[in-house]
């Protein structure tokens, strides 16, 4: 029970051990004249048996009895690497001696506290059995993640299949119209009849209902005169710094060549643009809360089932988790009279590769 009590507060920790350790500083390589002697003075790999003691722990030993060099407590290469093996295969040597380290710590204090009796108390056999909840979650989380990477060639051929249009695959123009013309109302004096100057001047008056309607019309018409001009073979970068110098705003307009754009990325209401061919272009799209948009298609290709197959295996092997979850989670009636009102619920964890953009924003925990 001690261990599985050990392993969890050391998984906890692994995190923040990886984070810390300093970058290794680059090593030099050797000059040509050096290279032979270097070959020849490079010490012996050292094999560790697994029988071989990996931890000491001087001064500390089960048998009070015993004193001096005699009480030691040894933990063998066998020994460790289980330890290893359990918390996180593969774990690179920097991680495994901060785990050795905090290992022979928390060895040396779960045997004090056993001394002291605190396993004796109500409280340790409830952190225990939650303790052993935890690290059981944790594990069928991973043998669900492995069962639903097993994805085979079939399934990934069917889900290309149903959603080739979302691998193609675009590079095309885009023009943005913003919304409406800069007003810029002159400054006001304080005092009537006062001189205007920096110290006694308002901020520049609002603009008034009726000017922003003038503004938001004249840019309608930008819009549809960039989409006209652009039809009929007109630069897109030049039309986009027209769009902008018509606007009022300063600066430097955006470059309009988008690549390797798909049509998953884009904005829902923008999407219809990846239907257009090679040379069109589109209607304005307009957007209340930012402007007007106008595409032209340069090119465009489909993706070929051989290069999207990570990427398919990717979001099959998450569905299928989130899916495989469900069956856990919700159907608790929880008592709001002692728990409170209901909050916001975190997200279940996703699969190792997994983006944020593959959960739904409704799963629950």
């Amino acid at each position: 029970m001690r261990f599985q009590y050990l392993v969890c507060l050391l998984l906890g920790s692994l995190a923040y051990g990886q984070a810390a350790q300093p970058a290794t500083p680059p090593v030099a390589a050797p000059k040509a004249d050096q290279s032979a002697s270097a070959t020849t003075d490079k010490a012996p790999e050292v094999k560790v048996e697994p029988d071989d003691a990996v931890i000491t722990l001087k001064a500390f030993c089960a048998d009070a009895t015993q004193q001096g060099d005699a009480c030691k407590t040894v933990v063998t290469r066998e020994q460790f690497d289980k330890l290893v093996e359990a918390l996180q295969p593969g774990m690179s040597a920097p991680v495994r001696r901060n785990l050795a380290t905090r290992y022979a710590t928390m060895l040396r204090m779960s045997t004090e506290a056993e001394k002291r009796g605190l396993d004796k108390q109500a409280k340790y056999d409830e952190m225990m059995r939650y303790a052993r909840m935890q690290i059981l979650s944790q594990q069928l989380s991973i043998a669900l993640q492995q069962d639903a990477a097993k994805v085979g060639d079939s399934d990934i051929e069917d889900y290309y299949k149903k959603n080739e249009l979302n691998y193609e695959q675009a590079t095309f123009a885009r023009i943005f119209i913003p919304r409406a013309k800069q007003i810029v109302n002159p400054a006001v004096p304080s005092k009537a009849g006062a001189k205007t100057t920096t110290a006694n001047t308002t901020s520049p008056q609002p603009p008034t209902e009726a000017q922003k309607k003038a503004a938001e019309e004249a840019m309608d018409k930008v819009a549809a005169d960039v989409r006209e001009r652009a039809a009929q073979g007109e630069d897109p970068d030049k039309l986009q710094k027209d769009a902008y110098l018509a606007a009022g705003l300063p600066g430097n307009a955006p470059n309009t060549k988008m690549e390797k754009v798909r049509r998953t990325t884009l904005p829902p209401n923008h999407q219809a643009i990846m239907d257009l061919k090679p040379g069109e272009v589109s209607q304005v799209i307009s957007d209340p809360n930012s402007g007007h948009y106008v595409y032209k298609m340069i090119s465009k290709e489909t993706l070929t089932l051989e290069s999207m197959k990570p990427e398919i295996q990717k979001i099959i092997s998450g569905q299928r988790y989130r899916d495989s979850m469900q069956s856990f989670q919700g159907n608790a009636d929880l008592n709001d009279a002692y728990f409170g009102p209901t909050q916001n619920r975190p997200r279940p964890p996703l699969p190792k590769g997994a983006k944020p953009s593959d959960q739904p924003a409704d799963d629950p925990d």
